[in-house]
């Protein structure tokens, strides 16, 4: 494998796009638990990164969808679709580049994204 190809999968919290930093930021100022950033760019057409995070309760999980879309729309970034806020099981925000998961602890563990996209680098906080 050349040089190049290791460093392309590599991924550092100081490689990432400014959107997905702050995201998580703004994701850990609601104590959103198990945190982490997955590289998709070589592996998928639809988006960069993947961001997922759970929270204890549908109510931290809007709270932590609220903070993030806040702390972005401070940037002038704004989502291209949202779901699943009513219900705050999985709220999915999609900014194009990059795509937030906010789940409960259940969801997550059932959906298991981190194991489904597991060929991606992975940055854990």
């Amino acid at each position: 494998m050349t040089e190049r190809k290791k460093d392309e999968k590599k991924i550092t919290k100081r490689s990432l796009p400014k959107e997905v930093k702050v995201s998580v930021r703004a994701g850990k100022a609601k104590k959103g638990e198990r945190i982490v950033v997955i590289r998709l760019k070589e592996i998928s057409s639809f988006t960069d990164y993947f961001i997922i995070m759970n929270g204890n309760s549908a109510r931290q999980n809007r709270a932590i969808y609220e903070n993030i879309e806040k702390e972005l729309r401070k940037e002038n970034i704004l989502p291209l679709h949202v779901e699943g806020k009513e219900n705050a099981e999985w709220i999915l925000m999609d900014y194009g580049s990059f795509i937030l998961h906010i789940f409960s602890k259940e969801t997550r563990e059932y959906y298991s994204l981190e194991k489904l996209w597991g060929d991606g680098p992975k940055l854990f906080y």
